[in-house]
C-alpha cells in the first residue's frame, strides 16, 4: 500500500511540475534577448500546437498574452491556444504556473526589459521582497492588465 501511495504522489508531482528548458541560443520573442543571461526572469508559453515561446521577462510575456495578434505568424487566435503559461520564481528560480503566481509592481528591481513585474510563486515571499525592494503593489495574474503593461513600456 505504501508503494502505491508513493507512486501516486510521484505521478501527481510530475503531472503538475513545470519546465523551462532553454539553451544559449534561446531568444525571447518580444525583445529578441538571449534568455540564458537572466534566468530569474525567463517565461514561457506553450501553445496547444506544441510550439514553445520564450520571453526575457514577465512584462514581455504579458505583452504577448494581451496582444498575440501582433505576432500573427504564430497562429494564436485566442487564449484557448495557450496550453501552459510558465514563469520563473524570482527567488527560487523554479518554473511555476504563471496563473497562480504573484507579481510585484513598482519595485526597484529592473529586468532586461526595463521596469517589470517581479514574479513569485508564494505571496509571503512576494510580500517580503516587496517590502525590501519598495514594491508598490502585489498582483495576481488576473489583476495584471494590458494598461499596466503599456505603462511599464512607457506607452501611456
Amino acid at each position: 500500500m505504501f508503494k502505491i501511495i508513493v507512486g501516486l504522489l510521484l505521478v501527481l508531482n510530475l503531472a503538475f511540475s513545470y519546465e523551462i528548458n532553454f539553451d544559449r541560443n534561446t531568444t525571447g520573442l518580444v525583445r529578441h534577448l538571449k534568455v540564458y543571461k537572466n534566468p530569474q526572469w525567463v517565461c514561457k508559453i506553450e501553445l496547444s500546437s506544441g510550439k514553445k515561446i520564450f520571453f526575457s521577462s514577465p512584462k514581455s510575456m504579458f505583452e504577448f498574452y494581451f496582444r498575440p495578434g501582433k505576432w500573427y505568424d504564430l497562429g494564436v487566435k485566442s487564449e484557448a491556444d495557450f496550453k501552459k503559461i510558465i514563469i520563473t520564481d524570482f527567488k527560487t528560480l523554479k518554473p511555476v504556473n504563471a496563473k497562480g503566481a504573484f507579481y510585484i509592481y513598482g519595485s526597484n528591481e529592473i529586468s532586461p526589459a526595463g521596469d517589470d513585474l517581479v514574479p513569485f510563486d508564494s505571496y509571503a515571499e512576494a510580500e517580503k521582497f516587496s517590502k525590501k525592494h519598495h514594491g508598490r503593489r502585489i498582483l495576481n495574474f488576473k489583476e495584471v492588465s494590458d494598461g499596466l503593461i503599456r505603462l511599464l513600456n512607457g506607452r501611456i
